[in-house]
């Protein structure tokens, strides 16, 4: 059975409407040949028991003899005693034995088709008889019509639903099958076209129909995809190659401190060289930190639903910077609760001090509250500080990764300009956003979170 289903989607489609079409088609026709043949059987009846009333009503007034020949649609009558005498007969069953030899008992009507044709022919015979009481005891009345309506009727409509049939159910085949391929023609350029585009060719788009429908929008949805596949080949790349030269830069550094220090013999300076080559040590060693990072992000993978005192996480990163160059002021609104990760909140913060405090003159501000309504509040994190600022011409592609900005923010400062990248695709990973935004003095970013409720009091 499987090897003979289709394999196509033309070819089911094709067979499914002409299997329905078929099943559909058999029983309007066997209820039209029913409801017919009920129709004419029930109006043949109605003129043979009408011209059986009549007689029967004659009889039973003893007045067989004012009985008139039979009405139009009426083959024959005729009237046999209870001792099987044929009283009255109509001219063309003169002569002829009563219909039946079984006589009745009592009054009654009854509807008979005889296939033992009383008047011979080529039809069946629908007989009414009516039996009832006379002064000369019970007689038997006969009327009967033949059938030959309701058998041609029958045989014509069978014989055009024998040929209709069978057309109508090829007309639906042919015309499933041209509609189904027109219909899945551009889905068959879709595919074909996306066959033929590999990771080289990314710029490719398929077609698009004209028809503004389901295949339209699927034409659409993968171009899309498309697009960002491309998108991300290129951003993959363009990783690839911004890696590449952080990394050669400090192992270059590291290569020529370590081959001076072995071309040199004073043991006098054997430590300010071990000391240059451990620095840029710890810059490889953060710079590989930071790109395994990013590769663990890019990868989507999913943040840990855990809830956490936002308040108390900011409230640590900056309690750790109590002695550094720049001191961090704090306005932190308490007990503020998101989702996420420990860890990788933590590492926003942190980017986003490091940021700060690198550029900043005299001060680091950070203020944490909440805004929105009770069916939705958002944590907001502000990080300023007193520095040189961000030009607004600047302020999207500071986060992009390998990133500086010239003069004041520039390579001098340190850092390898993934900071503010990895902070920003952190805080995405938890459904928020990462923006800078104008401030009065220096540089101002802003953390949104979203899902956040204020913990109940103790």
């Amino acid at each position: 059975m499987r090897r003979l289903w289709p394999t196509t989607v033309r070819a089911r489609a094709t067979a499914g409407a002409c299997a329905v079409v078929a099943a559909a088609l058999a029983i309007a026709s066997y209820t039209l040949l029913g409801l017919l043949g009920a129709n004419l059987l029930r109006n043949a009846e109605g003129d043979a028991e009408q011209q059986a009333v009549i007689v029967a009503q004659l009889a039973a007034a003893g007045q067989l003899d004012r009985v008139r020949p039979p009405a139009h649609g009426v083959d024959f009558v005729q009237v046999v005693s209870a001792d099987g005498r044929v009283l009255l007969a109509s001219p063309n069953l003169a002569g002829t034995p009563p219909i039946r030899t079984v006589t009745p008992r009592r009054a009654g009507t009854l509807a008979h088709t005889w296939k033992v044709r009383p008047l011979g022919g080529e039809h069946r015979q629908r007989v009414v008889q009516i039996t009832t009481d006379t002064p000369q005891g019970l007689v038997t009345v006969y009327a009967g019509t033949s059938l030959r309506d309701v058998d041609a009727a029958d045989d014509t409509t069978t014989a055009a639903l024998a040929i209709g049939g069978p057309l109508l159910l090829a007309t639906v085949g042919l015309v499933t099958w041209w509609v189904t391929g027109r219909a899945l023609g551009p889905v068959e350029a879709i595919r074909a076209e996306v066959a033929e585009i590999t990771d080289r060719d990314l710029h490719r788009r398929v077609p698009v129909p004209p028809t503004h429908d389901e295949v339209a929008r699927l034409a659409q949805t993968m171009n899309a995809t498309l697009d960002r596949l491309e998108s991300s080949g290129a951003r993959q790349r363009q990783f690839i190659a911004d890696a590449s030269h952080e990394l050669r830069s400090p192992i270059t550094v590291l290569r020529t401190q370590l081959e001076v220090a072995l071309a040199v013999r004073d043991p006098e300076l054997w430590p300010e060289l071990i000391s240059g080559a451990l620095e840029d040590t710890e810059r490889l060693q953060q710079l590989t930190v930071d790109l395994l990072l990013l590769a663990r992000i890019d990868a989507a993978q999913p943040v840990p639903a855990v809830r956490l005192d936002l308040s108390a996480l900011v409230r640590d990163a900056t309690e750790s910077r109590l002695g550094d160059r720049v001191p961090v002021r704090t306005d932190l609104a308490p007990d503020i609760e998101v989702e996420g990760s420990d860890l990788w909140l933590t590492r926003v913060v942190t980017n986003l001090l490091d940021n700060a405090q690198r550029f900043a003159d005299r001060r680091v501000d950070v203020v944490l509250r909440t805004v929105g309504g009770p069916r939705g509040r958002t944590a907001v994190l502000e990080v300023t500080d007193d520095g040189p600022g961000i030009p607004a011409g600047d302020r999207e592609r500071v986060f992009e990764r390998f990133t500086r900005l010239d003069d004041s923010r520039s390579r001098d400062h340190g850092g390898a300009g993934l900071g503010l990248a990895i902070a920003r695709d952190l805080t995405a990973h938890h459904g928020g956003t990462l923006t800078a935004e104008d401030s009065v003095q220096g540089a101002r970013l802003v953390v949104r979170l979203p899902s956040v409720r204020t913990l109940p009091d103790a």
